[in-house]
This record gives C-alpha cells, sequence and structure tokens, in this order.
C-alpha cells in the first residue's frame, strides 16, 4: 500500500512509493499526524488491487506478488504473526492468538495479521487529538473491528459509518441481499480528538416521518416526549396516565388548545415542535449522498476500487 503522510512542518502534497509500513516506521514521528485515512486491499482478487502498471501499460508482477503474500498465509505471514507477538500491545498480542485459533493459516488471517502491524504504527503516530478512518468492506469489517478495539481501545471507537457506493445490483442467481456499501471504522487516538460536526440540508420533499407531524397550519412538526426526564416533573393525571409532566396542568391545557399537542395510539399525548425548515440537521452515519466516480464525474482513472474526492472531503473536513 502507498502512504502520503504530512511528518513535518513547511513541505505539502509528499507522497511515498512502497510499503506503508516500512515508511511509516522510517520517516513518520510519534504523535505527528492529525488524520489518517486507510483505504486497504480489500479481501478479494488480489489483481482487482493493482495500482500502478509498468511504463508499457502491463500489471505490475512486482505489485501482484506482494498482494498475493498478503492473501496468503506463507513464510511472510508466519514471520508477521511472530513480530506481532512479540511487541505488540498485550491486549492485542491475546486477539491475534484467539483470532488464528479461529481461522487458523487462512487468508483471512493473512489479511488481518498484515493489517494488525500497520494499525499498530499508525495508533503511534497520530496525535492524541488525532483521528482514523479505515475504509473496508463487510467481509472483513468485524474482524477488523476487533484489531481497532485492541489497538485503539473500545472507548475510543467513535462511529460505523455506511456508505452506499452503488445504487444496487440485479444478480437474480445470489440467494441473498444486493451488495451496495463500503464501512468506514472511525476511531480517535484519545477522548479528546478534533472532530467539526457537518451538516446536511433538510429534504424539503422528504416524506413525514413517525416522528414529523404535518399541522393543518401547513407547517411541519416533530412530535416530543411530555414525560419530564428523571420524573422530576408535576405529578398529576392526563388522558388515562398518572405521571411526572413536563408541563403543568394549566400548560398542558393551554398545549391541547393550541392544537400542539396529538395523542399516540395508546393515548399518550405528544408534544408537537416546529421544524425549521431551513435549518440544516447533523450527518448522520449512513451517508447515501456521495456516488462513486463515475463518467460524469471527471474524476473516472480506470482503478476499480477508486474512491471519491468528495467522500475523503467530508472527512477532511470533519
Amino acid at each position: 500500500m502507498a502512504a502520503q503522510i504530512s511528518v513535518a512542518p513547511g513541505w505539502k502534497n509528499k507522497l511515498y512509493f512502497g510499503d506503508n509500513l516500512v515508511i511509516l516506521r522510517e520517516h513518520v514521528q510519534d504523535e505527528s499526524v492529525d488524520l489518517v485515512y486507510l483505504d486497504p486491499p480489500f479481501n478479494s482478487n488480489a489483481n482487482y488491487n493493482v495500482l500502478f502498471g509498468e511504463k508499457g501499460g502491463e500489471k505490475s508482477s512486482a505489485q501482484i506478488t506482494a498482494f498475493e503474500d498478503t492473501w496468503h498465509w506463507g513464510m511472510e505471514a508466519e514471520a508477521a504473526f511472530k513480530e506481532l507477538v512479540e511487541t505488540a500491545p498485550p491486549k492485542l498480542v491475546d486477539l491475534v492468538r484467539a483470532l488464528r485459533s479461529f481461522l487458523g493459516q487462512s487468508d483471512m488471517m493473512a489479511y488481518l495479521t498484515m493489517m494488525a502491524l500497520r494499525l499498530v504504527e499508525l495508533h503511534r503516530v497520530l496525535k492524541p487529538t488525532g483521528s482514523l478512518y479505515l475504509h473496508c468492506d463487510p467481509t472483513a469489517s468485524h474482524y477488523l473491528k476487533l484489531v481497532l478495539d485492541a489497538t485503539f481501545a473500545p472507548l475510543n471507537y467513535r462511529s460505523e459509518i455506511i456508505w452506499r457506493r452503488s445504487r444496487g445490483h440485479s444478480d437474480k442467481s445470489l440467494k441473498k441481499y444486493g451488495s451496495n456499501h463500503d464501512v468506514l471504522l472511525f476511531y480517535s487516538k484519545s477522548t479528546e480528538w478534533k472532530f467539526n460536526r457537518l451538516y446536511h440540508e433538510r429534504d424539503q420533499s422528504a416524506v413525514c416521518t413517525h416522528d414529523l407531524y404535518l399541522h393543518t397550519d401547513g407547517k411541519q412538526y416533530r412530535k416530543g416526549d411530555c414525560l419530564a426526564p428523571g420524573g422530576r416533573g408535576p405529578l398529576y393525571e392526563w388522558n388515562g396516565f398518572t405521571k411526572h409532566w413536563r408541563f403543568t396542568q394549566e400548560m398542558a391545557r393551554s398545549l391541547e388548545a393550541q392544537g400542539l399537542i396529538v395523542f399516540s395510539k395508546s393515548g399518550m399525548p405528544r408534544v408537537l415542535r416546529p421544524v425549521d425548515p431551513s435549518k440544516a440537521h447533523p450527518l448522520q452515519d449512513t451517508w447515501t449522498d456521495i456516488d462513486p466516480p463515475n463518467s460524469g464525474s471527471g474524476e473516472l482513472l480506470g482503478y476499480p476500487t477508486q474512491k471519491p474526492e468528495a467522500l475523503l472531503e467530508r472527512i477532511i473536513q470533519a
């Protein structure tokens, strides 16, 4: 895997070509990096992941060999596993031993061993305020999450982002749901990570959900809880329910008179709060608004797993 990493102030746009494990160890200082985004080869056909061709345009045999070593258990994987057991943090050592007991000397275990060594180094180079986004697919995301937990600690897990990478597939021969998403695992180096909240514009044409209510005044409202948090509100009976409420009885009657109280099927009162359609709402962990590079985007380079600039831009902005 190639690595593009800032190692010192005063320069930018420096690209290292080679094994990023070597690059990390030889060129990147401790706690010098703000953000890591890694899009390692997925556990799929090795030739699918060849990035660069030779000068004549043919596939790079050196890269094909490197990827084949990555996917298959052999001497290199055994050596990497031995290094992990001897040098990695104890929790990660316990995990990789358990994974090997479960997965054996499989292609997946070779892949996870390769990833674990690099994640240890990436953890080392991140600043305490830094973050890491690991882009993967569902075939390995559950294993990688365990490796990240063991490396970064579970309390530094932030989000599992689902990115819809295609609109859908129609393969009637497969007896399963169509696969059209990737996973981004977001971890921080510490509990003091830097994060800029991003916002989405509201969809004016969105259909009302069970939490939204279209009032007779033509405006949209969000239905909210009338119960007092922690049971600290006034206690009285309202529509057959004796509870601690957010409002006094007088205020509850006033809200009902204004048409700002609706009742669920069980009769529980819900208060209506106006929704301002001009205000954006915080970005959530399911991203369906960024398409992969295509012929109309002006980005397409012909690399099968190329990611769109908008995806990287969003992560950098955050």
